[in-house]
């Protein structure tokens, strides 16, 4: 459950608190009754464990605990605020959070009954609460189609901003359970191939030791669907191979360490021992490799374009490492992967790297975020493992 309540309405009166200073101040300000500012604030402070605010004769000023509240609430409503206003200025006064929670559930499923099951609402209780937010903003906010129930482009944009205000909302929850030595939350991280194997196991199992309860989820994929997750709130990192240049300009990247291509054979494959297999040697065998519009699919197919051949047409595409070392102990398949991923692999015999020259084929391995990302504390002490865990790569990628 959360810590605090999602009542928007109190939210806003205890940022304009927090910025006036003063009760009369905000009452006046927004023209609703010093004794509802009174209360709403005395809610918020029961929710939160504590004093928000220390009173004094000159005004009300933030406590530590009020700041991180104030923080994130502010960050909340300026990312959905101008969202709603391009809607209609009257909703940012009149929505309210179950309001919000509907127009992204439907906006998700398209269909009322479907975000009504995902809600745990009946249907009607989701169909009034949208309507009535089209009835104060004056206009329709989803297009009735005979594939769904489609948001305006207007509405989209909200949807969008909502997700992540939530988001915003649910990092207070964990920072103010921290603040009173408690826990709340999870960490949600977007793992591609290479992070799965290797970095990621390592840091866990330190990130473990340091919090032995915190939960932690890990969601693998392609990288167009763990980016969307990231953008939507639902991730809240991602961890693999960095994109160049970046995809969309809301995210941010930070590179642990440089990797290389390797080209790899299970024990007993022909070219195993070969000094330096040739083109044709490679040409000669069918494959598995990163899928298609991956860097280390690019690189593998510029190998061979580079050098005026034809990439491989017998495929098989695959991110899993396990995956690969089945299908190379056949003695006939030969793997394309990070050099990274595959040494584990080849220090116990299970692979060989085949010394073919990759030298030139490098890619950036690090951390994506959104831009306007504030990690909490477990989230932090993840990010910090996972760039310790990541020295001894490093080191070595500066020899690259």
């Amino acid at each position: 459950m959360p810590l605090i309540s999602r009542n928007l309405r109190h939210l806003r009166l205890f940022a304009a608190v927090a910025d006036l200073k003063s009760l009369t101040a905000t009452s006046l300000a927004l023209n609703i009754s010093q004794p509802a500012v009174t209360q709403a604030i005395g809610k918020l402070e029961r929710e939160t464990g504590g004093a928000l605010f220390t009173r004094t004769p000159h005004g009300f000023f933030l406590t530590d605990r009020g700041t991180l509240l104030h923080h994130r609430i502010e960050a909340a409503f300026s990312l959905i605020d101008p969202a709603l206003a391009d809607i209609s200025p009257r909703l940012k006064i009149t929505l309210s959070y179950a309001q919000l929670l509907s127009l992204v559930a439907v906006g998700e499923f398209e269909n009322f009954t479907l975000a009504a099951n995902k809600l745990g609402l009946a249907q009607p209780t989701v169909h009034r609460a949208v309507t009535q937010v089209e009835l104060e903003a004056g206009r329709r906010l989803f297009e009735r189609t005979s594939f769904g129930i489609i948001p305006t482009r207007a509405c989209q944009a909200a949807i969008q901003a909502a997700r992540l205000s939530m988001y915003e909302l649910d990092q207070a929850d964990v920072e103010l359970a921290e603040l009173d030595g408690g826990e709340a939350g999870r960490i949600v991280i977007g793992a591609m191939p290479l992070a799965r194997s290797t970095l990621l196991p390592r840091a866990l199992s330190r990130f473990r030791q340091a919090r032995p309860t915190y939960p932690v989820s890990i969601l693998d994929g392609p990288y167009d669907e763990l980016l969307g997750g990231l953008r939507r709130g639902t991730i809240d990192f991602l961890i693999g191979a960095l994109r160049e240049p970046l995809p969309i300009g809301d995210v941010v990247q930070q590179t642990l360490f440089h990797d290389r291509l390797a080209l790899i054979a299970g024990s007993g494959h022909p070219l195993v021992g070969l000094r330096t297999p040739s083109f044709d040697d490679l040409l000669s065998f069918p494959w598995v490799v990163p899928r298609s519009g991956t860097p280390a699919r690019e690189q593998f197919q510029s190998l061979f374009i580079e050098n005026g051949r034809d990439p491989p047409e017998r495929i098989i595409e695959s991110g899993s490492l396990l995956l690969m070392r089945e299908l190379l102990a056949d003695r006939q398949h030969l793997g394309c992967i990070s050099r990274h991923q595959s040494e584990r692999e080849a220090d116990h015999g299970l692979l060989f790297m085949l010394p073919f020259p990759t030298e030139h084929f490098v890619r950036p391995i690090g951390i994506t975020t959104r831009h306007t990302w504030s990690p909490t504390k477990p989230q932090k002490l993840m990010l910090d493992l996972l760039s310790e865990v990541s020295a001894p790569a490093r080191q070595h990628s500066q020899t690259l």
